[in-house]
């Protein structure tokens, strides 16, 4: 299991079963203290137990941007209500629905019987798989990095960080053989190193990229100026819809956060219409896809490294899309460090959507409009009815110190390498 996969599970929620779904889905939280943020010993599903698990979110994907269409009368104006499960997981999908159902099958048949009054425990698991939707694009923050690596690399630190406060004048030639003390009845299994089959995959996509660039550069060269001034022509008239932020939504939204160190977010939001949108969409999740897995490598997705995981899942015959992710800090700070360090990102990512402020040329604009750019997140920013996140108070930064940590305890560093192990811990 050495990498890291997403499981995503969406299906229609039957008619009046939101209310009753939305609190049985409370009854799993902390609440009334952190509304949203999972117990993970709660007798319906024991988020705890579930091995391999980085992230766990049930959001019901209730879209307040639909009233938008009704200047596009070629979408429809109305969508079901969805309920999505989102898990971020060590292995394949598979691998993450089996766990999921090994130790929470009658808990996943209470929950999804809100969907479909004919879900027991005995077809659960054809049922979800099934209903199971892929992500367009999907970011992880260190591939590779399992839950269990992440668990046993926080120990290590917390008791070396004992030993360090315990002894705080000891030399770092003193402090070694205290330090391989606490580490030495800590468990501290391998990394785990990709099989053949999968470095294989990961070759043959990596080639995909700049094969299929060279492939279509016959037809895309000459058409290139038509597709430069049918995106122009879209540019200056596409409608910008970012309502100001309600303080009452924003009280609702702002009670679910900051109850950690790290945060969950969910969007919902409609494609422009049209083919050329649409496709045009496609194309630059698909190559945001192959950039996370190949490029984004190391702890960081373009210049910001704050993120744990991402993913952008289309819904409704791809009329709409579902933006995920866990990051550390607060929203305000979240949109801040994407806006001011990376904003074409955003406006390649995100401005096929429908109200996107304008951009110019794809790139510019957009999210620099920063006013207009927070107006419209905020409108399609969903509540996370249930959140779980097993790794409570480790940030981004403290996973990769932690592993960091581990791989020069295991060169046993002497020197200037020791000092600097030690003035790290």
């Amino acid at each position: 299991m050495a990498r890291q996969s997403l499981l995503a599970v969406a299906a229609t929620v039957r008619d009046h079963a939101i209310p009753e779904l939305e609190a049985l889905l409370r009854t799993m939280t902390r609440a009334p203290e952190a509304p949203g943020q999972a117990d993970p010993d709660n007798p319906i599903i024991p988020f705890g137990q579930i091995e391999g698990v980085h992230f766990l979110r049930f959001v019901l994907l209730e879209d307040p941007s639909l009233p938008d269409r009704a200047a596009y009368p070629r979408l429809p104006a109305y969508e079901p209500t969805r309920l999505m499960l989102m898990v971020d997981g060590d292995g394949s999908p598979e691998d993450i629905l089996h766990r999921l159902l090994r130790t929470a099958r009658e808990g996943l048949v209470r929950v999804f019987i809100h969907c479909d009054a004919t879900v027991t425990g005995t077809n659960i698991a054809a049922w979800m798989d099934r209903h199971r939707v892929r992500s367009a694009a999907n970011y992880v923050n260190w591939p590779g990095r399992s839950a269990r690596q992440v668990r046993e690399e926080a120990r290590l630190h917390e008791a070396w960080l004992a030993v360090r406060l315990a002894h705080p004048d000891t030399s770092p030639e003193e402090l070694w053989p205290l330090l391989r003390a606490a580490a030495q009845d800590l468990p501290l299994s391998p990394p785990v190193r990709p099989a053949l089959a999968e470095r294989l995959g990961n070759l043959i996509h990596l080639l995909s990229l700049p094969v299929l660039a060279l492939l279509s550069l016959p037809v895309l060269l000459p058409a290139l100026p038509v597709l430069i001034v049918m995106l122009r022509r879209r540019e200056t008239r596409d409608r910008v819809i970012a309502p100001r932020p309600s303080r009452t939504r924003n009280a609702m939204l702002s009670s679910l956060e900051d109850h950690d160190v790290t945060n969950p977010y969910s969007a919902i939001g409609s494609l422009k219409p049209g083919r050329f949108r649409r496709w045009l969409a496609i194309v630059i999740l698909w190559i945001i896809d192959w950039g996370a897995r190949h490029i984004y490598r190391s702890g960081r997705l373009a210049r910001v490294n704050t993120i744990h995981f991402a993913s952008w899942t289309f819904l409704d015959d791809k009329r709409r899309v579902f933006f995920a992710s866990n990051y550390d800090g607060s929203r305000e700070a979240y949109n801040d460090d994407f806006i001011n360090k990376v904003a074409f990102g955003l406006n390649l990512s995100f401005s096929n959507g429908l109200g996107y402020p304008r951009t110019d040329w794809l790139v510019r604009g957009g999210a620099r409009h920063e006013r207009d750019f927070k107006w419209y997140l905020f409108h399609h920013q969903i509540p996370t009815q249930l959140w779980y996140n097993p790794f409570r108070g480790l940030t981004t930064y403290d996973m990769a110190r932690n592993a960091r940590l581990r791989a020069t305890y295991e060169r046993r560093p002497t020197g200037a390498e020791l000092a600097r192990f030690v003035a790290e811990i």
